[in-house]
């Protein structure tokens, strides 16, 4: 009894100290935010009570954890870490039966699991859970809302931190707050940007661009009692106010329900949009990034072990300006997906290389996320300058690979789907399994070549990998979204397949496609678990001087002298790497993946599609 009255009494001196520094942070950025507006001093002082209230109802596991986390704030960039990203009433069907899959997950190596939105939402204008009618209730059919509490703690007790949405840009327009403000209650309306005419969303609309013009054009959407609301995603989805002082105390006590429900990393959802101002695009305003610091600040007073993830698909510069300790430690890393799948149909590093060399590094305590493709689209999001630097059209290259990856341009392998495609712009981006887009259905040896080759750059290049569940053993796209009027204008749904079962009945079979992607993961993943090297992010670019050959070296720290070389061959043909090329390395090199002892002093030679990383 005393000693655990000891811990409390520690926990209780550490939340104060927190309080001392965050509060002063917090108010030095809601004044920035809010300087001028008379609500702001009551909207303090109730967030600040909000803080004590959520801290003092926050589960003792959960202080445990956040003590350990403060202790090694670092352990995201452990070479085991490995997320995975599914839904749950298509990977499993309930929390119980998502429960049920932890053995496999463990079998795989996963500590981040990322369920997609589990929150009440209408149906079947959800966007995919997208559409939250309430933070603290979850869909029915997946089961309740301590059912979910408790499958958080049955993956903390299995070493996996459960990660999930925090859909602060907008809400359902069955958000009882979005109700309210439809009825005219004048308290909610401020909520939300509602407009009694056109005056105003015209004038707006003159610097906003369409994101989803397959939905509805511009950025605003009809309403009740003939107004108008800001609906930047879907006509369904209301754009929160966060000019309003209370939007951001009422979304930051959302927040803290999440951390306390056992949610250890928060997607910070389409965080460009947050904030509107007219005459702007709206989009990665300056004020977007105090918000998210202002959340950081409150998430850092009662979970410090909380983490936020950033969801910035936008130019390669501005999602880097999310990524700090006082923003968003962790980022998705967009430019280097879809880079890789640019590579994979030219064959060519150029610009994959150019984006390691010059767009890679983060500061220290922050890790992309790297992926081969997420429950999205994907959209090709490199930098127009960049391209140009290497001679390449980027309008020209965007049309090649939506060509390419829907199997409209001659020798593609790809099975992919377009997606919002803008006949205004020619905008347009391509949905799809990985294993699909890789071409299994008509080259199952060379679409795993291909995925093999592609994740040993996901899992070596630093940072914190993500796969697709499913995607590991080789599940393809999936069209029976089509026969759904709720889903069937979406392409995305064609890449989120339900639990590829026979697929992963076969995934010990050597004999199967399954079996042998299934094998060639957990080879990587194995290998990588044990080079210290792997660990971090630090990269230094390696020049091959063979387009077709991407280099880099993961440079060996304090506790590991070895650094280990990456070399990987995206041609159909075999690339050879010069002994010239080589000369700065040691005279010998194994392996980590193979074993084989490589000669430095003589040419190396890869085959098609195939990688080493060998240990300099």
């Amino acid at each position: 009894m005393t000693i655990h009255s000891d811990v409390a009494a520690t926990q209780r001196q550490g939340f104060t100290e927190r309080v001392e520094v965050e509060e002063l942070r917090l108010r030095e950025l809601l004044g920035r935010l809010y300087g001028g507006d008379p609500r702001l001093a009551e909207t303090l002082d109730g967030l600040l009570g909000d803080v004590r209230e959520a801290w003092y109802s926050r589960p003792d596991e959960l202080k445990e954890l956040d003590e350990h986390r403060q202790r090694d704030p670092r352990w995201f960039e452990s070479t085991r870490i490995l997320a995975g990203v599914c839904y749950v009433d298509l990977y499993a069907g309930t929390f119980a039966d998502l429960i049920e899959r932890i053995p496999y997950f463990e079998e795989l190596g996963l500590t981040v699991l990322h369920l997609m939105p589990v929150y009440d939402a209408p149906e079947p204008n959800s966007d995919g859970g997208y559409a939250v009618s309430s933070y603290r209730a979850t869909r029915p059919a997946l089961g309740s809302i301590e059912q979910l509490r408790d499958l958080a703690t049955k993956l903390r007790e299995a070493g996996i931190s459960l990660a999930l949405d925090f859909v602060f840009n907008h809400t359902s327009d069955e958000h009882e707050w979005a109700q309210r403000a439809l009825e005219g209650d004048p308290e909610y309306e401020d909520y939300y940007w509602i407009y009694p005419d056109r005056e105003m969303p015209d004038a707006f609309e003159r610097t906003t661009r369409e994101i989803f013009p397959d939905n509805h054009p511009g950025s605003f959407v009809p309403v009740q009692g003939d107004r108008w609301a800001w609906a930047t995603f879907h006509s369904f989805q209301l754009d929160l106010n966060y000019s309003n002082p209370r939007v951001f105390r009422a979304m930051a006590r959302e927040m803290l329900f999440l951390a306390n429900l056992g949610v250890e990393i928060l997607r910070m959802d389409a965080v460009a949009f947050i904030w509107k101002r007219l005459g702007t695009s709206s989009e990665n305003l300056p004020e977007a990034h105090l918000l998210l610091q202002a959340f950081n600040a409150v998430v850092r007073m009662v979970a410090p072990g909380v983490l936020f993830l950033s969801e910035a698909i936008v130019h390669p510069d501005d999602v880097v300006d999310y990524i700090s300790p006082d923003e968003c430690q962790l980022s998705y890393n967009p430019l280097q997906m879809a880079l890789l799948w640019s590579t994979l149909a030219t064959r060519d590093v150029g610009l994959l290389a150019q984006a390691l060399a010059h767009r890679h590094a983060l500061p220290p305590g922050t890790a992309w996320v790297n992926y081969l493709r997420s429950h999205d689209d994907i959209g090709w999001t490199f930098a127009d300058e960049d391209a140009r630097q290497l001679g390449i059209d980027p309008d020209a290259h965007r049309q090649f690979l939506n060509r390419f990856y829907v199997g409209r341009f001659e020798g593609s392998f790809a099975h992919g789907t377009p997606f919002q495609t803008n006949p205004k712009t020619g905008d347009s981006r391509v949905s799809g399994a990985t294993a699909s887009l890789a071409g299994i259905e008509v080259d199952p040896e060379g679409a795993i070549r291909r995925i093999l080759l592609s994740q040993s750059i996901v899992l070596s290049t630093g940072g914190i990998p993500l796969l697709y569940l499913g995607d590991e053993v080789g599940q393809t796209s999936d069209s029976s979204y089509l026969e759904d009027p709720g889903k069937a204008a979406d392409s995305r749904w064609s890449g989120r397949p339900p639990y590829p079962g026979a697929r992963y009945a076969e995934r010990h079979d050597l004999a199967s496609a399954s079996g042998r992607l299934y094998a060639g993961v957990r080879r990587l993943l194995a290998v990588r678990a044990e080079l210290p090297a792997m660990a971090g992010g630090a990269l230094v670019p390696f020049e091959t001087h063979d387009s077709r050959v991407l280099g880099f070296v993961r440079p060996g720290g304090v506790l590991s002298s070895a650094s280990v070389l990456v070399l990987a061959n995206f041609g159909d043909d075999a690339a050879t790497v010069s002994a010239l090329t080589l000369s700065g390395m040691p005279a010998s090199a194994v392996d980590a993946m193979s074993g084989e002892t490589f000669d430095l002093r003589q040419p190396l030679v890869l085959g098609p599609q195939r990688f080493v990383w060998l240990q300099v």
